[in-house]
């Protein structure tokens, strides 16, 4: 007899129904979560629920456990946080993640699960996916000793972006957004705030994540001579200008693109992505993340509150809390 769960479809553009999603024996090297929270990564999942995938993208931007196709119906998502419920022995009662759409239970192939350290809170585990997108744009843009280094987008993977080059030796970072309320969270994480007019020039480093094309054009005005842009934006089906006149070749600008679904060919001989996920957990372990969780609500509520989540200015971190959980 197979036990009963429910997943979240996306059903046209802002619409959207939590579906019976039958789940049959478990079968071996397999494990069963019960899923408390999941983390909805607001700028990728809003172009998903928007139905904006463009047609060349569709199979690049599948997620893990994906079922359905873009624009619609698609199952999406990839941060649930959840404890194992049967399957090997060394796993089950374990705290674990999982790049999973959004489910309340859910079976993945054992070694599909990350199991949290134990000082990580759950709730703060679900910027896991985020905190390895940030890693690996960290990678992209091998960031040395000294530099002057701005972060354009102060959103969740902005955030924690300059929260980890800040630790770099000697390096100056300004994280740069239009929104002067974000100034408080990169006080609590310990980072210089800038508005774009503020923002200091002649930049080693620029990385953008804001989202928006007038971010990476600000970018470029940030940039000094041979300098790097690292975009970790992604545009979805949206046509992108950028003023590559004037002294953007006599300056030799590097515009560098970076996706979390790839590692940097600097690191595929020694790394793998579990490897890369265990970094971004114990990266996490650090409390000062907290200041990223903003908004949560119910999983049955998502349905209703998808254009809300999407179209809300200023939040970070939404999560959707399950079940015997409860929210805040």
């Amino acid at each position: 007899m197979s036990d009963p769960a429910r997943a979240f479809w996306c059903t046209g553009p802002f619409q959207g129904e939590i579906r019976a999603q039958p789940l049959g024996p478990l079968g071996p090297d397999m494990v069963r979560v019960r899923t408390h929270y999941s983390a909805i990564s607001r700028g990728t999942e809003s172009l998903v629920w928007r139905g904006g995938v463009p047609d060349s993208q569709r199979q690049a931007m599948r997620a893990p456990f994906q079922e359905g196709a873009f624009p619609f119906p698609v199952k999406y998502g990839y941060s649930a946080v959840g404890v194992v419920e049967a399957g090997p022995d060394e796993l089950v009662g374990r705290r674990v993640f999982c790049l999973h759409p959004h489910q309340d239970l859910f079976d993945v192939p054992a070694d599909a699960v990350n199991p949290l350290p134990d000082d990580l809170p759950a709730e703060r585990a679900t910027l896991a996916a985020n905190m390895e997108t940030a890693v690996n744009g960290c990678w992209d843009a091998q960031p040395l000793a000294g530099e002057r280094i701005a972060v354009i987008g102060a959103g969740v993977v902005g955030c924690l972006v300059a929260r980890l080059l800040a630790q770099i030796p000697g390096a100056t970072v300004e994280l740069i957004d239009v929104d002067p309320a974000k100034r408080r969270i990169a006080e609590a994480l310990g980072v210089a705030f800038r508005g774009p007019d503020e923002a200091a020039r002649d930049c080693d480093l620029i990385v953008h994540v804001s989202g928006a094309p007038s971010g990476l054009a600000t970018a470029l005005e940030l940039a000094g001579v041979e300098a790097r842009i690292v975009e970790m934006s992604w545009y979805g089906d949206q046509t992108v200008s950028l003023p590559l006149g004037e002294a953007f070749h006599s300056r030799r600008l590097a515009l560098i693109s970076s996706q979390v679904g790839r590692l940097p060919a600097h690191r595929r001989a020694r790394w793998d992505y579990g490897r890369r996920m265990a970094v971004a957990l114990d990266l996490l372990r650090d409390p000062v993340f907290d200041a990223l969780l903003s908004r949560r609500s119910t999983f049955e509520e998502l349905p209703a509150r998808m254009r809300e989540i999407a179209e809300t200015p200023g939040v970070l971190c939404w999560r959707l809390a399950y079940p015997g959980v409860g929210a805040g």
